[in-house]
């Protein structure tokens, strides 16, 4: 059968596929364009397994609320490349995956994947279907959806690789934002104090008295050095001792105090956080995906 330019036109829209590749299909099946389509479906499968173990330390975080409820996700989408993340098809697979979080409401990624969209197919088979259309590794990392238990959720996006949801009582949209924006600069770890793990806590205390036995000094003023030094650190990790970024004369906890509000839960997620990046040459990793295609 004579594979037309109209066949492989409509094989390209159906799969979303480069020309070639939807040509090379066509002629395997005889022009055959369902069984085409199965073919590529199937060799996309083996590709992203083949690029599973890559490192996908780009990306970008999405934040997605529903206006009904307040509840609010954020999503941390990877994958290996700028380019890539500020790609319209990586950026349209971040959104759905977000949305598809806030209407499903999974207990953690495994459950997230197996999510069926309004395309009929599952969150992970629209995964791997992206990997092979694209030639890269595609993850979705983590995600937390906040139940609003305040007034209101305010949200910040600093750029597309951190992004902030608080959880805020009281005052008003304005002051929620400051607040996002605040821990995206200044990234507190808890709330307050109270908040910090136990174990961070016996931890710091434990490097503090070693480095104030090396004083010389008697254990008494030991004690209150080491006491010192540890509220300063609580205060630096954590949102209400922070001086305010657009304030710093002034802690966010007075700055919430002026404005009868308290922050209930809040979260920060960066791009590639914790992911060991591999160093690799830029010029020959598009050759090898040119080889690979």
């Amino acid at each position: 059968m004579a594979i037309t330019a109209a066949l492989v036109k409509q094989l390209r829209e159906r799969t979303g596929s480069g020309m070639m590749e939807c040509k090379k299909a066509l002629v395997e099946t005889d022009g055959d364009i369902d069984a085409a389509a199965e073919l590529m479906r199937k060799q996309g499968l083996a590709k992203a397994d083949k690029k599973a173990g890559r490192v996908a330390a780009e990306g970008r975080i999405v934040i997605e609320t529903d206006p009904g409820s307040g509840r609010t996700v954020i999503l941390e989408a990877n994958c290996e490349t700028d380019f890539v993340s500020g790609g319209e098809d990586f950026g349209t697979f971040a959104e759905t995956a977000a949305k598809a979080i806030l209407a499903h409401a999974p207990a953690d990624i495994e459950a997230l994947a197996e999510i069926k969209l309004d395309s009929g197919e599952s969150v992970e088979e629209a995964r791997r279907a992206l990997i092979a259309r694209i030639g890269e590794n595609i993850t979705l990392r983590r995600f937390r959806l906040l139940e609003r238990g305040g007034d209101r959720i305010g949200s910040y996006l600093h750029g597309s690789r951190i992004g902030v949801v608080v959880d805020v009582a009281g005052g008003d949209e304005d002051l929620a934002r400051d607040l996002a924006m605040h821990i995206a600069a200044s990234r507190p770890v808890c709330v307050t104090p109270d908040d910090v793990p136990a174990a961070m806590v016996d931890k710091e205390r434990e490097i503090l008295v070693a480095q104030a036995k090396d004083s010389g000094k008697p254990p008494e003023i030991i004690d209150k050095m080491v006491e010192g030094r540890l509220r300063k650190f609580l205060a630096e990790i954590t949102l209400y001792g922070q001086p305010f970024v657009k304030d710093p004369d002034q802690t966010v906890e007075k700055l919430l105090k002026q404005a009868g509000a308290r922050v209930l839960d809040f979260e920060r997620l960066e791009v590639g956080e914790g992911i060991e990046k591999q160093e690799g040459n830029f010029a020959e990793e598009v050759m090898a995906q040119v080889r690979d295609s």
